[in-house]
């Protein structure tokens, strides 16, 4: 086994970013009082997980619950949630007083409507928690091998699992916990980890256990092992931990790669031995867990103050009725008379008594509640979840935004904001990954002052055509031939698309720094942490890096002659070109040390030393932290590679410095005992004393040169860019690249144009150059913070001065600058001037830059903004905003973990926005303003009622007809409504962009609008009522003679409401499906249907409905006309109105559905005047480049 797995390792890859090499043991010479003090209290006993000491600490045990209820818990926590709505909790209390005689209708059919919209919504809430519970039970009993004491292990469930337990996990399996690597199947005690469930990382990660329990190889050794951990308490930091281990009277320090977390996977390992000293929710995978931000939609909170309102007017209408009750019950009784005799005021206790008028009009405003509560619709939270439920569905399914090359469909991870994708007023977005690939290539690179490569970049193309001349070569005629050669030729290997023949094939040996450049490529093969994996079948090399840019310099290495094959643990084999015999060999370096990148570091080294003995730093970082460490001597290049990067970046390619320095033993040395010691501390400021030691040695570097990758704008980009601006959305970029590489990258994709004018904020000026150099850190701030208000003054007088037309600039600012433009006292001014402008791009941006500034445009603007990314340092930004997306690239599954909806490439944000998130914001909002218009147009009738019997408290209509109304005679229609109609197909959506203004603008949710369907339902239940009443006053109902009563009159207007409130949605709708038409005619059936069947109950069921259909309204012609009159003299304002809005007034989907109808939408002058009617000018994208041209060929033709 042990030789399978030795071979294994000498064909793979053994290194990556969380493996740091060092070959110095590790020691404590700093301080460990923190172990065992507040932060760091915990004590493992290992193999001793019964001990009375272990049972004293009382720790959590490893079973895992994800659920949101108990068994226990269900039904409280459940009505709680429910209840927390205002309108359930209104509907509650109605409930309750239905069971006192106050009330006007049985206390049944209060509460059965409530009982099933509830009892719904608890249903759906119960089937999640258990599909929830299924899933942790089935991760709960997961097995694993346990040692039971005697150096035998037996496999166990997960749950039971306890701190101190040996486990035994063997290869493709999980860790059950959070595991201390004691030993694996390789003698060095390393494995390999895949964190894609923690991180959405597939790179492997490499862990060492210590040495001292490397050799715990046998499950038979662990027969009588004892140890003895102290280390930090449980946290959600994935990339951190400290403790001790106490073996053998010896103390062993512990980190980060000694600890294997719960739901990693063990890869190219046989398997590992571990000791658990984190289980259940005290995992960092757990601990990692929490909710992503509650998020609410605009809509969803402008229907709670529509919900406010209608109290308001519940209460208004109950209050103003209970006065003139209360004054005519004082008056109905004098004198002997009775003027409401039918209510026996004579012999009324409370109720009527006229004696006691004011405490009836009391009673009276509470039963008004009661009756007025139809005004509110019970069943619109659970039919707006259903809605936006299958809305959710339907974005997941879009075969249209299904990315087949990595088999990724779009993903909404939650469905509270489907109608916020239609109003989305500026998208902040990521660059790389986001509008770019993150699919690095090597394309040109500057060694010892002489550029190489001569690949054209999309940028550079975007820049030929903005210039309107071809492309610019460089000039020697040779040169422009073979970047012609270039354009056409494809490269061959991902990765690489370098050509230039000076340097290739081997012949960079005749260059006249031929041993810089040996230096150059043999840094590139060495200095990084890659894991190379060869295919046994072919024999060729693959690499598994940690970031496309590694691979592309590894790749390049290949390429060039530098072949780097082979890694161990502590050395690096590369195949590369020998000077002086001209012959390929073989050379091993021994890596020392390896000094990570970071954000705050900005660099990379390695310390190696070669086959001769010579001690090694190589290097590779930032140009603004490189040029810095250079020695005196090591400048030599320098000025032509700063023009070079400069030029580089100017073609949108990133950029990064190689340099090195020789070591002396002495100085290594010394080094190394530093570096031991700041990587064994256990305090809290361990980075900072790395950061010290290493600043130390990375200094005195001789330069070598630059490398420049291409990341490749991601298909689509522009088309789409284009579309979104003539939508009315303002696109930001937030990037970490420089300046001139975000300006050209925004050329690249049209976001900037030639005749735009810059405003650029930055502190490159010489005083504060000079200030940095000699000043004090308050002074400085002090001086740049003026030096930005100052700019940004500047910035809004030529805004100002321009006369507002925004399209003519571009405010382009930098890391630092943005830091002091953030500021509280300000940042308004910053964000007035930015959304003065038509792009906004904020280079060299921090993640933490990022979140601040999409919450200052979110805040500032009261618009709703939409953050886009691929990587960890997005989700800030994606939390922040009022909806985060997340590209499930290449930069793992972070992004998409923190946002609301995932998708696979920026092109189908598009389709995302313009075509779903139009449909949904559209139908949302419809459906919201419909369920108010018919809840006030049947609520009004009760009033009107009300009104009519001088307030007595007598509803219209039969208990059940009052309960049933919005359950089953008007609820699914709205529902089809809200997940079908659609007012163009999504092929005039993404033709036509302006239509997405509606929703930017709020045109269908407006107070205008909600008010007019509010409107509609008053006129509707005025003329339903006196249409009906009018009707059927003192006149014979039937051939008997007989004239009509309350039951007969209020199944004549409760049948007229079933085909008004129906019918007018179906006036409502755009596009009818067979769905949409079998619930709206079935719901009038049905109330057909269940009068008829209810009316033939017993009659102490029925009460005033029995047989009141088949013997009264039925056989009655009058019945049926004027329920045919009624209905059409109700439904004829609306049309007369929409017929004249359509025609004079038209919408942006009015004009759009009457092109279609003419047949004119593919007629160019007729599509211009449509786009004329945007509100919002297009001022990025080619179409605001072709208008610009248009608009200069125009004022030049006068001029000729």
């Amino acid at each position: 086994m042990v030789g399978g797995g030795t071979k294994r390792r000498r064909r793979r890859l053994q290194l990556s970013k969380l493996y740091t090499l060092t070959c110095a043991q590790a020691c404590f010479k700093q301080d460990h009082s923190q172990i065992g003090g507040p932060g760091f209290s915990r004590v493992v006993y290992c193999n001793e997980p019964d001990s009375p000491e272990a049972d004293s600490r009382n720790y959590c045990d490893n079973y895992v619950r994800t659920t949101k209820y108990t068994l226990a818990t269900f039904l409280p926590k459940s009505l709680f949630e429910q209840f927390r709505r205002v309108a359930n909790f209104y509907f509650l209390v109605t409930g309750i007083l239905a069971f006192t005689p106050l009330a006007p209708y049985t206390a049944s059919s209060a509460i059965v409507p409530l009982l099933f919209v509830i009892g719904a919504t608890m249903v759906k809430e119960g089937v999640e928690d258990w599909r929830r519970q299924k899933q942790d039970n089935e991760v709960n009993n997961r097995k694993v091998k346990v040692h039971r004491g005697d150096g035998s292990f037996d496999a166990k469930e997960w749950k039971t699992l306890s701190i101190g337990d040996i486990v035994k996990v063997e290869k493709n399996e999980f860790f059950p916990a959070d595991l201390v690597l004691l030993s694996s199947s390789y003698e060095d005690a390393i494995c390999y980890v895949e964190t894609m469930n923690l991180d959405g990382e597939t790179n492997l990660k490499v862990k060492q256990g210590l040495e001292v329990t490397s050799s715990l190889r046998d499950e038979f050794n662990f027969k009588g092992f004892e140890a003895f951990v102290k280390c930090e308490d449980p946290n959600a930091n994935l990339y951190s931990f400290v403790g001790t281990m106490e073996l053998r009277g010896a103390k062993y320090p512990l980190s980060l790669q000694q600890l294997l977390l719960r739901d990693s996977k063990l890869r190219n390992t046989d398997f590992i031995f571990g000791a658990v000293i984190f289980t259940g929710h005290d995992t960092k995978v757990i601990q990692n867990s929490t909710d992503p931000p509650s998020k609410r939609s605009m809509i969803e909170k402008k229907m709670d103050k529509i919900i406010y309102l209608m109290f308001f007017m519940v209460v208004t209408m109950a209050f103003i009725g209970s006065v003139i009750f209360g004054v005519t019950t004082r008056d109905d009784f004098k004198d002997g008379v009775m003027k409401r005799w039918y209510l026996r005021p004579d012999s009324s206790r409370i109720f009527f008594d006229p004696k006691r008028a004011p405490v009836a009009a009391v009673y009276h405003f509470l039963t008004a509640i009661m009756l007025y509560s139809y005004f509110i619709p019970i069943s619109l939270y659970v039919s707006i979840e259903i809605v936006k439920v299958l809305q959710s569905i339907f974005i997941n399914q879009d075969i249209h935004m299904y990315y087949e090359e990595a088999d990724k469909p779009a993903r909404a991870r939650t469905s509270n904001l489907n109608e916020e994708l239609g109003q989305v007023d500026t998208i902040l977005s990521d660059k790389t990954g986001t509008l770019t690939c993150n699919s690095m290539e090597f394309i040109k690179c500057s060694v010892a002052g002489t550029a190489y490569g001569r690949g054209v970049t999309e940028v550079e193309m975007a820049m030929g055509t903005r210039k309107g001349g071809p492309l610019v070569f460089q000039s020697d005629e040779n040169d422009m031939e073979y970047s012609k050669e270039a354009i056409t030729e494809e490269s061959t290997v991902k990765g690489f698309n370098f050509r230039d023949e000076r340097i290739m094939n081997g012949n960079w040996v005749t260059e006249t720094h031929a041993d810089v450049i040996q230096k150059f490529f043999r840094l590139l093969a060495v200095c990084h942490t890659v894991i190379p994996e060869v295919d046994e079948d072919t024999e060729k090399i693959s690499y598994e890096a940690e970031s496309p840019d590694e691979a592309a310099f590894v790749i390049a290495a290949r390429e060039l002659g530098f072949e780097f094959f082979n890694r161990t643990q502590t050395t690096i084999s590369v195949r590369e070109l020998d000077l002086v015999s001209g012959k390929r060999v073989e050379r091993l370096y021994k890596v020392l040390n390896v000094l990570e990148f970071n954000s705050t570091r900005k660099r990379m080294s390695v310390v190696v030393q070669d086959e001769d003995g010579k001690l090694l730093l190589l290097s590779k970082g930032a140009d603004n932290v490189m040029f810095e460490r250079l020695s005196k001597n090591g400048r030599e290049f320098e000025e032509e590679t700063r023009d070079h990067v400069n030029e580089y970046a100017d073609a949108g390619l990133r950029t990064l410095i190689l340099a090195y320095r020789e070591l002396d033993e002495k100085e290594y040395k010394v080094f190394n005992e530093r570096i031991s010691v700041a990587k064994s501390s256990v305090s809290a400021d361990r980075e900072s004393l790395i950061e010290e030691v290493t600043e130390k040695i990375e200094k005195d570097l001789i330069l070598l040169g630059a490398t420049a990758v291409e990341d490749k704008l991601q298909n689509g980009v522009p088309d789409c860019i284009d579309k979104l601006a003539q939508a009315g959305i303002k696109i930001w970029v937030l990037t970490g690249d420089k300046m001139e590489t975000a300006i050209n990258i925004g050329f690249a994709c049209s976001l900037l144009r030639q005749d735009m004018k810059q405003i650029i904020i930055n502190l490159e000026t010489p005083e504060i150059h000079s200030l940095e150099k000699t000043g004090e850190k308050d002074v400085i701030a002090k001086v740049s913070k003026e030096n930005v208000l100052s700019q940004i003054i500047n910035g809004k007088a030529q805004l100002k001065y321009s006369g507002g037309n925004s399209d003519a600039f571009a405010l382009i600012i930098d890391g630092k600058s943005l830091a002091y433009a953030l500021d509280d006292d300000i940042k308004h001014i910053f964000l007035e001037l930015a959304v003065g402008c038509a792009s906004v791009i904020c280079c060299r941006s921090s993640p933490k830059q990022k979140a601040l500034v999409t919450r200052l445009v979110k805040s500032g603007n009261g618009k709703t903004t939409l953050a886009i990314g691929d990587g960890a340092n997005d989700v800030g930004m994606l939390q922040e905003a009022d909806i985060g997306v997340g590209i499930s690239g290449v930069e793992g599954m972070q992004a998409v973990m923190s946002s609301d909806i995932a998708i696979a490439q920026f092109e189908y944000l598009e389709r995302l926005l313009l075509v779903h998130g139009h449909w949904c914001y559209r139908r949302i909002s419809t459906m919201i303003c419909y369920f108010f218009y018919k809840n006030i147009t049947f609520g009004f009738t009760l009033f009107l009622y009300e009104t009519y019997t001088t307030f007595s408290s007598t509803p219209a209509y039969n208990d059940w007809f009052l309960s049933l109304y919005n359950v089953f005679f008007s609820s699914l229609p709205v529902i089809a409504l809200g997940v079908f109609d659609q007012d163009v197909s999504a092929r005039y959506c993404l033709k036509f962009p302006l239509l997405y203004q509606e929703g930017v603008q709020n045109v269908l949710f407006s107070w205008r609008r909600i008010l007019g369907w509010m409107f509609n339902g008053f006129y509707s239940a005025v003329i339903i009522f006196f249409l009906c009443k009018s009707s059927l006053q003192s006149q014979a109902f039937n051939h008997d003679g007989k004239t009509p009563g309350r039951e007969i009159l209020g199944g004549t207007m409760y049948t007229c409401i079933v085909w008004v409130v129906n019918l007018q949605l179906a006036l409502a709708i755009s596009y009818f499906t067979l769905i949409q038409h079998i619930v709206i005619w079935s719901s009038i059936v049905v109330w057909y249907f269940f009068i008829t069947v209810y009316g033939e109950l017993p009659s102490r069921i029925s009460t005033g409905a029995y047989k009141v259909f088949v013997e009264a309204l039925a056989p009655s012609l009058s019945y049926w006309l004027i329920t045919l009159f009624v209905v059409v003299a109700t439904l004829m304002p609306y049309f007369i109105y929409s017929a004249l809005q359509m025609s004079f007034f038209p919408m942006y989907h009015g004009m759009i559905q009457w092109l279609r109808y003419e047949g004119q939408c593919n007629d160019p002058e007729y599509c211009d005047m449509v786009r004329q009617r945007s509100i919002r000018p297009t001022t990025v994208g080619f179409t605001a480049r072709l208008e610009a041209k248009k608009r200069s060929v125009r004022i030049s033709e006068p001029a000729s």
